[in-house]
């Protein structure tokens, strides 16, 4: 039997892995939470996203997924030719490591990130000698350690996670462009919907959808309406309003609309009405919804504010959406699609969201 040489990867593997533990981080990230870690460890992640050396933490990544996979290698020799317990980290990372920091929009180095250090480099003190940057490669030593420390899967999960967090952050401080498309037939906006209505999105996506087929019917109707809408974290009664999406004519309020993924009960018609309806004298709401269908007693409550002269409604956002996008044509159809895609690049849509459009325009075309 041939002697080993290596400690084999396999990168298959190795990027499944990658893209599930970035889907958690950019979850913790997006619910301002994070694994709990050593603080050594959380301070030296710190200083390497601060570090303008990216090869340091890209590499600190790649150590990071051959910890998970491969317990046997050593994570300071990279290269095949060290020795039975080392990994060719060059490999890693041009099938893994780099293409995904690529497809996932995140700033990363464009050559291979071992090309910072010598060949047959070993990741130890000495090799701190001939590094400027030593304040980055001493972050990224302190975090070899603590994943050579840790022996179990989930605890090592956690660390990469957490290293993670700093790639999702790092993108989002960066601009991601978005994928533009000139037409689509109404079957393909069926399926890019469908698919946008299904990313978690914190409630965000609805809304921009929402207030983009308001901006359409607007624009392609030749309407006199100011459509104005507040974040999803802002409240109806700090800012003065009764909705989500506000709809008014020469400074009259036409329409309120509160766009919604949580189940649409009685009792929040009841408490919607008594703040928000009654208080502010809104002749016309309007839930758009994502998900199940209102409860009955919340459309019978509706039917009795009816008779108080509050018209209280209840829409399906896709089968809304796709009525008007039918009704609009083909040239509303293009207007509805630069209304979306001017609210998708702004600074207050997350970046993962950008990515999420773009992988689904590359789906939808590809």
């Amino acid at each position: 039997m041939a002697e080993k040489t290596t400690t084999s990867i396999d990168y298959a593997i190795a990027r499944e892995n990658l893209e599930a533990l970035f889907l958690r981080a950019e979850e913790d990230s997006r619910e301002n939470r994070s694994p709990k870690v050593p603080k050594a460890f959380s301070e030296a992640v710190e200083t390497l996203f601060q570090s303008n050396t990216q090869s340091f933490r890209e590499v600190a990544l790649g150590c990071g997924i051959v910890r998970l996979l491969e317990k046997g290698a050593d994570l300071r020799l990279p290269y095949a030719s060290q020795g039975p317990t080392s990994y060719n980290g060059r490999t890693l990372d041009e099938k893994v490591i780099n293409p995904f920091l690529h497809d996932r929009q995140v700033p990363a180095s464009k050559g291979p990130y071992l090309a910072t250090f010598r060949r047959s480099v070993r990741f130890d003190e000495k090799t701190r000698e001939g590094v400027r940057d030593k304040a980055g490669y001493d972050a990224f030593l302190l975090v070899l350690e603590h994943l050579e420390a840790t022996a179990e899967d989930n605890e090592i999960a956690h660390l990469i996670t957490f290293l993670l967090i700093g790639f999702v952050k790092l993108r989002d401080a960066s601009r991601v462009p978005l994928a533009h498309i000139n037409r689509l037939n109404l079957d393909q906006y069926d399926s890019l919907l469908d698919a946008l209505l299904k990313t978690p999105s914190g409630g965000l996506l609805p809304v921009l959808l929402t207030v983009a087929m308001f901006q359409t019917i607007r624009d392609h109707f030749n309407l006199e309406w100011e459509v104005d809408w507040q974040g999803i974290n802002v409240a109806d009664k700090a800012s003065g309003v009764g909705g989500d999406i506000s709809i008014t004519e020469k400074g009259a309020l036409i329409c309120a609309i509160e766009v919604t993924e949580r189940p649409i009960s009685r009792s929040r018609v009841v408490s919607t009405f008594n703040t928000k309806i009654s208080p502010n004298s809104i002749g016309d709401y309007m839930f758009v919804f994502t998900g199940v269908s209102p409860e009955q007693g919340a459309r019978q409550v509706a039917t009795q504010y009816f008779g108080q002269g509050h018209d209280v409604n209840f829409i399906d956002i896709k089968p809304w959406l796709l009525n008007n996008l039918a009704t609009v044509g083909s040239a509303g159809r293009s207007t509805f699609t630069k209304s979306f895609l001017a609210l998708m690049d702004t600074s207050e849509v997350p970046a993962a969201l950008k990515v999420k459009w773009n992988d689904l325009v590359k789906d939808l075309f590809g």
